[in-house]
């Protein structure tokens, strides 16, 4: 496990292009989810003033939040197109889908 300063030295050296999707999802959607962004919930918990900074360095100016869904995923969104509530009902309806496919 890393402390919280490698972390965050990981992140704040991560290579834009690692980002770029993400940004790109973000500016399309205003909305990506953890299977596009190269951070994890632990990174969310203890780093995500330097992940704004990250994906701002990547061309992304607009504000962030991210919420997560019973520990079992995550989103990151621009709370001036979404709501947080309607995220975490799309973020739930998401992880239900998949939930559904690995069962059948």
């Amino acid at each position: 496990m890393l402390d919280v300063l490698q972390l965050k030295h990981r992140v704040n050296h991560m290579p834009l292009d690692k980002v770029r999707i993400m940004v790109e999802q973000l500016h399309h959607e205003g909305i990506v989810t953890e299977g596009k962004t190269p951070f994890t919930r632990v990174h969310f918990n203890t780093c995500f003033a330097e992940i704004e900074a990250l994906v701002q360095r990547a061309g992304y100016h607009k504000q962030l939040d991210v919420v997560g869904y019973q520990g079992l995923a995550y989103a990151l969104f621009d709370p001036s197109r979404w709501q947080a509530v309607d995220v975490l009902h799309w973020l739930r309806d998401f992880v239900e889908q998949r939930q559904q496919q690995s069962a059948s």
